[in-house]
């Protein structure tokens, strides 16, 4: 049985969040490419994709990111996401799929991950650095 795939927008601060569900394929992938030019295209430069809704990813949903970090490294923007939890403490979990993929065609390694929004949205070192000098 396929789950449904769904992407709901929202915002943390400068932040846009794009909170992504459902199984990321060939036939779902252009939608989040869609609404991630989107959010560019509406002047957002920082942006993080909370993936912690996906069961399945295959190399197309990974194309997507690897596509959206291009975009957003080419317009001086951030990207950052958050990964299904990857079953480790817990036992595997639906989502360990993804962080498999990811580390199977090494990849992961080129994204900034976090364990959550709220982390995924904190000022680092330097942002709090640039703010304090403008």
């Amino acid at each position: 049985m396929a789950v449904e795939f769904k992407v709901t927008d929202g915002e943390q601060g400068e932040w846009a969040v794009l909170r992504v569900s459902g199984e990321m394929d060939l036939v779902t992938s252009p939608v989040l490419r869609q609404r991630v030019h989107e959010a560019v295209a509406d002047g957002r430069r920082s942006l993080v994709l909370d993936l912690s809704g996906v069961v399945f990813c295959d190399s197309s949903g990974v194309g997507v990111l690897i596509a959206t970090r291009r975009l957003m490294r080419s317009c001086r923007g951030r990207l950052r996401l958050i990964l299904p939890p990857d079953g480790r403490a817990g036992g595997p979990t639906e989502g360990a799929h993804v962080n498999r993929v990811m580390a199977a065609l090494g990849v992961r390694r080129l994204f900034d991950v976090h364990p959550d929004v709220m982390s995924a949205v904190a000022p680092e070192p330097e942002d709090e650095a640039d703010a304090l000098s403008a």
